[in-house]
C-alpha cells in the first residue's frame, strides 16, 4: 500500500529533512530507538524472500536502528527442544547481526510460558526436577550469549489479565519459587546483563496487570534478588490507547522500585481496513510513546518496535481483521506514524535545547 501525500498531511507534518530514529533518540537522551527482527525463511518472513535485500538495508542502517532483538530466535522452544540439547542457529543470526552492525542486542526470552519445547509441558515434573531444567536452561542460554546482551527478559508475560500470577508449567509446579529462582540464576550467569521482567498490558497506571507487575518486581526486590528494569511491550491499539501522561505515569511507579524501563515491543494495531482516521490515531499512539520515554529518559533507556515491516508483523496471524501495526507498508512506503515521531523527536530535542539555553543564561 502506498498512500497519497493528502493522506500524508492529514496524518503529520512532513519530516525534519534526513534525520533518523535512532539518531534523534539518542540526541533526545535515549541509549537506542531499535526494531526486533526474526530469521529470514521461516514464520512471517517465509513467503517475502524477494524483500530482504530492501528490509536488510533499512534495518542494518545505523542511523534509523541502533538496537535489536530477535523475536524467536532465543525462545525455549528453538534453543532447548530436547531436555540438554542446544542449538543456537537463530539466536546467532540476530546476535551476529547486531555485532556486525554495532547495535545494542536486547535478549529474550529466557522463561515464559509460550513457544515452550514440547517436553516442558509433556514431562511429569517433580519440584527438584523442573528447578533442574530451569537452572540448567538459563545456565547453558544466557551463559552462551555472555557479554553480549545488553539486557535480558529474564522472565515473560508471568501475570495473568487480572494481574495474578499466570497458571504455567513453572508455576503450577514451583509456585513463586520460579520467579526468585530464574533471576538468581541468570544474575549469576551474567552479573553485567541488565536483567527485566517484560509483559503485555502493563502501561496503564490504574491497570491490575500493572499492579500486578509492581507487586512481582517488590517481591524480588524485598528478597534482594537482582532486577533492574521493567519492559513494557507496549502492543497497543491505534484507537483506544494511553495517554503520553498516562505512560509517564506508569513508569514513575516502576521508577520506585527499578533503575530503568524501556518499552520493548512497540506496534499499534489498526482494524482494517487503513484510513486516513485510523493512520492519525496510530500516528499519535506512536508520538506518545516517545513522548512519555523522553520526558522520563532518568529511566526509560529506549524504545524497540517489534519489527517494523507490516508483513513481518506478527499481529494479523493473532488478531483477525486487524494489522497494518509497524512503520512500513508491503511496498516500503512509510507509515505516517514514521514522520509523526520524526517531528515529535525534534520537538522534544528543541525543547531541550531552549531549557539548557534558559540555565546557562
Amino acid at each position: 500500500m502506498r498512500l497519497s501525500t493528502s493522506l500524508l498531511a492529514a496524518a503529520g507534518a512532513l519530516p525534519l529533512a534526513t534525520a533518523q530514529l535512532h539518531e534523534l533518540a539518542v540526541k533526545a537522551g535515549l541509549q537506542y530507538f531499535g526494531a526486533a527482527t526474526d530469521t529470514p525463511g521461516f514464520r512471517e518472513r517465509e513467503p517475502y524472500p524477494e524483500s530482504y535485500a530492501q528490509y536488510d538495508a533499512i534495518l542494518e542502517d545505523p542511523k534509523e536502528f541502533g538496537q535489536t532483538t530477535p523475536t524467536n530466535g532465543q525462545k525455549w522452544l528453538f534453543v532447548e527442544p530436547e531436555p540438554g540439547v542446544f542449538n543456537f542457529t537463530e539466536g546467532d543470526y540476530v546476535a551476529d547481526l547486531a555485532n556486525r552492525t554495532n547495535k545494542i542486542l536486547r535478549c529474550h526470552a529466557l522463561v515464559w510460558h509460550s513457544q515452550l519445547a514440547p517436553w516442558v509441558e509433556t514431562t511429569e515434573w517433580t519440584k527438584e526436577g523442573l528447578r533442574e531444567a530451569i537452572v540448567r536452561h538459563i545456565t547453558e542460554v544466557a551463559g552462551y550469549y555472555r557479554g553480549r546482551c545488553a539486557h535480558w527478559d529474564v522472565l515473560n508475560e508471568a501475570l495473568d489479565e487480572d494481574g495474578t500470577y499466570r497458571k504455567s508449567v513453572f508455576y503450577n509446579v514451583l509456585g513463586e519459587e520460579y520467579i526468585r529462582l530464574a533471576f538468581e540464576t541468570a544474575a549469576k550467569v551474567d552479573p553485567e546483563a541488565k536483567l527485566y521482567y517484560n509483559d503485555y498490558g502493563i502501561e496503564r497506571p490504574a491497570s491490575v496487570k500493572t499492579a500486578g507487575a509492581v507487586r512481582l518486581v517488590k517481591m524480588l526486590k524485598d528478597a534482594g534478588i537482582k532486577i533492574d528494569g521493567v519492559g513494557m511491550q507496549a502492543h497497543l491499539h491505534a484507537d483506544n490507547h494511553p495517554s503520553e501522561a498516562d505512560l509517564i505515569n506508569t513508569i514513575g511507579q516502576y521508577k520506585e522500585l527499578v533503575d530503568e524501563v524501556a518499552f520493548t515491543e512497540l506496534d499499534v494495531r489498526i482494524k482494517m481496513p487503513v484510513d486516513e482516521q485510523k493512520l492519525q490515531w496510530q500516528s499519535e499512539c506512536y508520538q506518545k510513546v516517545v513522548g512519555a520515554c523522553v520526558k522520563t529518559k532518568d529511566v526509560c533507556v529506549g524504545i524497540t518496535i517489534w519489527d517494523f515491516y507490516d508483513p513481518f508483523s506478527w499481529v494479523p496471524h493473532v488478531f483477525a481483521g486487524n494489522g497494518a501495526s509497524l512503520l512500513w507498508f508491503e511496498d516500503f512506503s512509510k507509515h505516517p506514524a514514521y514522520d509523526g515521531m520524526v517531528n515529535y523527536f525534534g520537538e522534544l530535542i528543541e525543547a531541550q535545547e531552549g531549557n539548557a539555553t534558559s540555565c546557562r543564561v
